[in-house]
């Protein structure tokens, strides 16, 4: 498997999905399954790869299309090997044929040191066409055409970790509760394969969900208004309204405890070692330090909200505008760069609204360094108050009575950025740093 073994590693580090970037893959395959067989021209595996560039190794699910002729999409083939053509199984709709009939089908696919079990919300479905999306991040998403001439979203985890996946989890308590303001979850698949320390790890591979078809990006519908001017309120109101809706349904369909001091020390260091990193990498923040600091404390002292699951990375980029349904919310993974043991723990809603308003505030700052600059300060202005008036709208009292905790959120977040920007976008260090200075101001005034 070595031939195998080095066109992957050289395919991989060209992927978008790759997230050791600017670093030679070095793979071990650890295992493999095979789905049913796509015809005698064609055979379905899927491997799984233990990546030991990164300090910690990551675990990749490569799914692999093997042809004896080459008559592939040759942007996704991968290499010949064994005397067969590969390419990457997100571009064969074999590959995704075989996915959605192992997913809704409950169906299970026995291999050498793996398996993969299918499960459904709706029964057993085909699809008849794919095609795989280009803006592909950490996973690879299709849509694929059902049968009945439904759209369908199918998400392919890349990298795969032991535990539960919140994206599969919270997707479907939020289904079964009858959510208006997420896609309902159709299926999905987990498995167990090798650990790349030699242990044995189980957990979710791939996800089927309804497409929302005519949806805009939150992003790009939020800076295009910005740029031309347009009036936000209504809709920044409306998404502040369904963020409130969402956590309701998450509170009653998923499990809540209420915050204990434990709690509270953990979020504050998690807060003051975010703080200690920042002031060392921009030392522009040792002047804000006291200031964010007693923000912090402030909140320690202050009420304790009942902690429950929230999305965890909520901003522009993870919801959805359709004409026929409005907001729509994506993505539940969390965080990335937290472990997935601790995505899908009970936190404060706050924290989803912190990161909204930051992505209102990122708006005006993209827009800002731009090479013909637009002023849309105001316009994020109104478009926070907006959504924080359309979440108090649903959630009464909860802005006030939580007032100290949001903005100890929204500095910490600010706080994150202002390193992120550091290593990646020096340039950009302006948009978190001013918004920190604002809201330290904000509450001396």
């Amino acid at each position: 498997m070595t031939e195998l073994t080095e066109l992957v590693g050289t395919w991989m580090q060209r992927q978008r999905w790759y997230s050791t970037k600017n670093v030679q893959p070095r793979l071990r395959l650890l295992a493999s399954f095979d789905a049913e067989p796509a015809g005698d021209d064609a055979r379905i595996v899927t491997h799984f790869f233990a990546d030991d560039a990164p300090r910690t190794p990551r675990v990749y699910q490569v799914p692999v299309v093997a042809r004896v002729s080459r008559d592939g999409d040759e942007a996704a083939f991968i290499g010949e090997a064994g005397g067969r053509y590969l390419y990457d199984g997100s571009t064969e709709e074999a590959y995704v044929a075989s996915l959605v009939d192992l997913m809704t089908g409950a169906e299970r696919s026995e291999g050498r040191d793996a398996h993969a079990q299918g499960h459904t919300l709706g029964g057993r479905l085909t699809v008849r066409s794919s095609r795989r999306l280009t803006a592909e991040q950490s996973n690879t998403s299709i849509v694929g055409e059902l049968e009945d001439g439904r759209p369908a979203l199918i998400k392919v985890f890349r990298v795969v970790q032991d535990g539960e996946n919140p994206d599969v989890s919270t997707l479907a308590a939020l289904t079964a509760g009858g959510s208006r303001r997420t896609p309902a979850l159709l299926g999905w698949l987990t498995g167990s394969w090798p650990t790349a320390d030699g242990g044995t790890a189980s957990g979710e591979l791939a996800l089927m969900q309804d497409f929302v078809p005519g949806a805009e990006d939150g992003w790009e519908l939020a800076v295009s208004a910005a740029e031309r001017g347009e009036d936000f309120a209504d809709r920044a109101h409306a998404l502040g309204a369904g963020t409130a809706e969402l956590h309701r349904l998450m509170a009653r369909e998923l499990p809540t405890k209420p915050a204990s001091s434990d709690d509270v020390a953990q979020a504050l260091d998690g807060m003051f070692r975010r703080l200690t990193v920042t002031t060392t990498e921009v030392p522009e923040v040792e002047d804000l330090r006291a200031g964010i600091a007693a923000v912090y404390e402030e909140a320690a002292a202050a009420p304790l909200p009942l902690l429950q699951r929230i999305h965890g990375d909520l901003h522009l980029g993870q919801v959805l505008y359709a004409p026929e349904r409005g907001w729509q919310f994506i993505d539940f993974e969390g965080e990335p760069l937290r472990p997935l043991a601790e995505r899908a723990l009970p936190d404060a809603t706050m924290r989803d609204v912190a990161g909204m308003l930051r992505s209102f505030d990122y708006v005006a700052g993209s827009l800002a360094r731009r090479e013909s600059p637009v002023d849309a300060s105001g316009w994020a202005a109104d478009a926070r108050q907006a959504y924080l008036d359309g979440y108090a709208s649903v959630a009464p009292g909860e802005m006030d009575h939580f007032r100290q905790l949001l903005d100890a959120f929204e500095l910490d977040k600010a706080v994150y950025e202002i390193a992120y920007e550091a290593r990646h976008r020096p340039s950009w260090i302006p948009i978190p740093l001013a918004a920190v200075q604002r809201l330290l101001a904000t509450r001396v005034g």
